[in-house]
């Protein structure tokens, strides 16, 4: 799992925005030959192509009848019905210093600067559906990690923000992630404890990065209301009402994409995920997490390319049956926190430091054309803490968010200007 530092205090905020990439770093265009085993290789100045194929999934789908048991014991909504029900009002104390900025927002008060919830993954209802809106409203969702030393794992809470409402201040509401569990006949479910680094919304089905497991996936058309009133509750109580640490809906998991690897490949770490609707078939992007420290004990940085299938919103099957990537890379970027590629070329956003006060701890974001392209940095292109990364090709939106408490602004860039 990713390094997490501490909750800082926060500093003054600049107001100044950066109006042009720093200046890039050279690198090699050549690029390097596989190791045989996939475990050494060379420095990051340019990408090494590796054997797609030893990267895969296998899947697993909940019980549609335990599935079907809550379809029948809760109120089912729909994701539009939910936007509209936003019960929080975003307000921004300044704007965020990003290259090329295109759009931003914030978090209330009480979520921009919350020690107990962190933000990670960020998706849009472009991801969903290629005309860009969802039940008719243009939609942002926000994962967020429980945090908290309270000793109750609460596990993952996704931000719904209506941005058809408002586009700079976007109304939003908090829904919880669960697991099904329990018996048809008594029904019940729990919540869901990973990191949530990335996620991915792909038709009526979200995708959320499962660090050392693959995805979770989770399905919009089986959204509940639940009871709310209690903090601590979570699932059926001995009175037949369901709660979700006072959250009014749920969204379920309804399978799992489990990852493995072969030719003795090392497990790919899910750090983060995106959609890339600019290939054919669209397909998702995965990537890894990994400190400097891991990179000099001898990790790698990967990330990878897998089809996704329009028809049922699934992972993509090969020919011989089995779900694989199509496309591989070794980087070994450190502190990559979010990818994705646009027209054959990646996107990489990278954490780089802490020192709010310090500019050069801002985000850098990294550009490679593959197969053979150079990996491009754009210095400081982002902001401080920056995390995951998705792409809306409607309007050359490069979206991305900041995790630190007072520095969470959620903001867009122009891709087409890196």
């Amino acid at each position: 799992m990713r390094h997490r530092r501490p909750a800082l205090a926060v500093a003054g905020l600049g107001l100044c925005v950066l109006l042009a990439s720093a200046s890039q770093a050279s690198a090699s265009q050549a690029v390097a030959t596989e190791p045989a085993n996939g475990q050494a290789g060379p420095s990051a100045a340019a990408a090494t192509p590796l054997t797609a194929s030893n990267f895969r999934y296998t899947l697993s789908e909940t019980s549609s009848s335990l599935v079907g048991a809550l379809d029948a014991a809760l109120p089912n909504v729909t994701m539009g019905a939910v936007a509209d029900d936003a019960n929080r009002t975003p307000s921004c104390d300044s704007a965020p210093s990003v290259t090329n900025r295109t759009a931003y927002y914030c978090w209330n008060a009480g979520d921009q600067d919350t020690p107990d919830w962190y933000p990670q993954g960020i998706t849009t209802s472009s991801d969903a559906l290629g005309e860009g809106t969802y039940d008719g409203k243009r939609i942002n969702l926000v994962s967020w990690y429980d945090h908290a030393e309270d000793g109750i794992d609460k596990g993952v809470r996704i931000s719904v923000s209506n941005l058809s409402a408002s586009a700079s201040a976007p109304p939003y509401r908090h829904i919880l992630l669960v697991e099904p569990s329990g018996t048809t006949s008594a029904p019940s479910y729990r919540a869901v404890n990973v990191h949530a680094g990335g996620i991915m919304w792909y038709g009526n089905l979200l995708y959320v990065a499962d660090t050392s497991g693959g995805f979770r996936v989770f399905d919009l058309d089986h959204l509940w209301q639940v009871s709310t009133g209690s903090s601590s509750a979570i699932g059926r109580q001995s009175d037949g009402s369901y709660h979700a640490f006072d959250y009014k809906y749920v969204l379920p998991q309804t399978a799992k994409f489990t990852d493995s690897t072969a030719g003795g490949y090392a497990q790919l770490q899910h750090s983060s995920v995106s959609l890339d609707r600019t290939s054919s078939p669209d397909s998702v992007i995965v990537s890894e997490y990994r400190s400097a420290a891991d990179i000099d004990a001898g990790a790698q940085v990967r990330t990878i390319r897998v089809p996704i299938d329009y028809t049922n919103r699934y992972l993509k099957t090969a020919s011989d049956g089995v779900i694989k990537a199509t496309e591989a890379y070794r980087t070994d970027l450190e502190s990559v926190q979010g990818s994705t590629a646009v027209n054959g070329e990646f996107f990489f956003s990278q954490s780089d430091g802490s020192d709010h006060s310090n500019p050069d701890s801002d985000g850098d974001l990294h550009t490679f054309a593959a197969p053979s392209g150079a990996i491009v940095r754009h210095g400081n292109a982002l902001t401080v803490g920056a995390e995951d990364l998705s792409y809306d090709p409607t309007r050359d939106y490069l979206w991305s968010l900041g995790e630190y408490p007072g520095y969470r602004w959620v903001y867009a860039a122009d891709a087409s200007s890196f």
